[in-house]
């Protein structure tokens, strides 16, 4: 049965489905030797080829792997000389990409897969995907900044991010839910009200927990 085409390639596990959608604008994709847009639709019958290389779905082996991320990792697929990277503490020889990522500064939960519509699902603002943090701030919060964090914040960009949850563990801890997943969202909304996050930790995205993996340490799973 024909799929469209960014959901073929991310079956593919080439890349998230998103990705796929700025590949065709990029005019890096063809199928059939013709330049793709978006919205065709494509099975194995047809070539379908991805910055020079020719992808199929047919008897793709799905990867899943949670891991541990520490402080100072980068989650990208770019090779970046001096830069560490999360996909170099994995053994895989799979090409995986990033569920959920995290800046190079805060540590805890990604999940590395080679399947794309799994990563869309997990990912897109329409699935409002939960994902918890532990958090740890310079200086306390009170009732009226708790307030305003789960009312909205303006972050820039023509953005408002809100917080779902956030349970206070001790004086500067706190236990964070957000279905959002824009970049450096909860540095920039604590930011906003004059308080600065010395130590962020993801510790679950959906129903997937960190539970008892250390720092760097990883663990396939089967869904």
């Amino acid at each position: 049965m024909k799929v469209k085409l960014q959901k073929y390639i991310a079956d593919s596990g080439y890349s998230s489905r998103r990705r796929a959608e700025e590949l065709i604008k990029e005019k890096k994709v063809q199928v059939n030797g013709k330049l793709a847009t978006i919205g065709m639709r494509v099975d194995d019958k047809d070539t379908v080829v991805v910055e020079g290389k020719r992808i199929r779905t047919s008897k793709k082996d799905r990867v899943y792997i949670l891991l541990n991320k520490p402080k100072g990792y980068a989650c990208t697929n770019r090779d970046i000389p001096g830069e560490k990277n999360v996909f170099s503490l994995v053994s895989s020889n799979e090409r995986l990409f990033v569920v959920g990522r995290l800046d190079k500064n805060s540590r805890g939960l990604v999940i590395l897969t080679n399947d794309g519509d799994f990563t869309y699902k997990m990912t897109h603002p329409s699935f409002a995907c939960e994902k918890e943090y532990k958090v740890e701030l310079g200086k306390e919060v009170g009732a009226k900044i708790i307030e305003g964090l789960k009312k909205g914040v303006d972050i820039g960009e023509k953005s408002v991010a809100k917080i779902l949850e956030i349970e206070k563990i001790s004086s500067k801890r706190y236990k964070i839910v957000m279905t959002e997943g824009k970049r450096r969202q909860i540095r920039r909304m604590f930011e906003a009200f004059g308080r600065t996050v010395t130590d962020l930790q993801r510790v679950r995205i959906d129903r997937y927990r960190l539970g008892r993996l250390k720092e760097g340490e990883w663990k396939q799973i089967k869904l």
